[in-house]
C-alpha cells in the first residue's frame, strides 16, 4: 500500500504515532458538536438550524463548514413525503366567509388562528388529529386526537385552545370547509365564546398552508418510516412531538428562527 500510494513504509509508521495536529483536533471536536446537536434534534434538523443551535451554544462557526461536515458525516435531516388532504367539504351546511385570504401575518397574539384535520394511522386504524395553530407564535395552541372524524373532534381542539388563551374574544378562526367545521356544534362555540369563523375557498388548500405545513412536518420528522402497533403508542409520539419538541424547541423562520413557547416569552406579555 505503501510503495502503490507513493510514501515510505517509515514514514507510514511515523504518522501513525504523531499526535493530531491543532487543526484537526478542532476539526474532530466540531464534527462531535455538529453530530451531537443533530442527534438532539432528533435527526430532524439541516444544517441551517443545526448551525443556530451551535451558535446558541456559545460555539462560533461558520455555517458553510456545518453544512461540509454535515454532509461529510451522512447526516441528513428526514426527508419529506407527499400526503393526501381529507376535507369533506361537499355538504349542503352554511359557509363563512374567507376574510384570511393567504395572509398568514398577524401583529399581535390571538388575533388570527388557523385549524385543521389529519389522519394517522396505526396498526389498530386511523387516528384524526386536529390542531389550532397561533398565527402570531406559530404555536400549537390546541389539539386533539379520535378515532372519529367529527364535529366533537374540531370542538376538542378549539376548547383547548381557548382554554389556554383564557378564552380571547374576536379571534379570526380560519378552517377549511370541511363538514366538522360547519357543523352546528362546532359554530355554535364560536358563537357562544365571540370568535370570528372564516373558512377556506372551495377546494383550495393555500387558503390554510400553515395549518397544511404543519401537518407536513409532523408526519416527515416524527411519523414516517415508524411503526405504530396500537393507538396509545401514536398518541403519546404526538404529544412529545406537539408539546415538546414542536412548541418548545423547533425553531420557525416566521418568528425568526425561534421555537414558538421561546418567541411567545420573550415577545408576549400575558400568560
Amino acid at each position: 500500500m505503501s510503495h502503490t500510494l507513493g510514501v515510505s513504509t517509515s514514514g507510514y509508521y511515523d504518522w501513525l504515532k504523531r499526535a493530531p495536529s491543532n487543526r484537526m483536533t478542532k476539526r474532530q471536536v466540531r464534527d462531535q458538536m455538529i453530530q451531537v446537536a443533530f442527534e438532539q434534534s432528533k435527526q430532524r434538523s439541516g444544517s441551517p438550524n443545526v448551525w443556530r443551535d451551535l451558535l446558541d451554544a456559545g460555539h462560533e462557526c461558520n455555517i458553510k463548514t456545518v453544512a461540509s461536515r454535515m454532509q461529510r458525516q451522512g447526516l441528513r435531516a428526514k426527508a419529506a413525503r407527499k400526503f393526501k388532504a381529507t376535507t369533506l367539504s361537499t355538504h349542503d351546511l352554511p359557509i363563512a366567509p374567507n376574510r384570511l385570504k393567504q395572509d398568514f401575518t398577524a401583529n399581535a397574539i390571538n388575533e388570527k388562528w388557523v385549524g385543521d384535520i389529519t389522519y394517522l394511522w396505526n396498526q389498530e386504524g386511523w387516528l384524526y388529529l386536529a390542531t389550532i395553530i397561533d398565527l402570531y407564535t406559530r404555536a400549537v395552541i390546541g389539539w386533539s386526537l379520535s378515532t372519529q372524524i367529527n364535529a366533537d373532534l374540531v370542538c376538542d381542539a378549539l376548547t383547548m385552545a381557548l382554554w389556554r388563551r383564557h378564552f380571547p374574544t374576536q379571534v379570526i378562526v380560519h378552517s377549511d370547509r370541511g363538514s366538522q367545521y360547519c357543523s352546528n356544534d362546532y359554530q355554535q362555540l364560536l358563537k357562544d365564546h365571540e370568535l370570528i369563523g372564516r373558512m377556506s375557498a372551495k377546494g383550495c388548500c393555500y387558503d390554510n398552508a400553515v395549518a397544511e405545513s404543519f401537518f407536513h412536518t409532523l408526519k416527515v420528522e416524527a411519523i414516517h418510516g415508524e411503526q405504530f402497533a396500537i393507538r396509545e403508542q401514536l398518541k403519546h409520539v404526538v404529544f412529545e412531538y406537539i408539546e415538546v419538541d414542536y412548541n418548545r424547541h423547533r425553531r420557525h423562520s416566521t418568528i425568526g428562527y425561534m421555537p414558538p413557547m421561546i418567541f411567545k416569552e420573550q415577545y408576549v406579555n400575558v400568560a
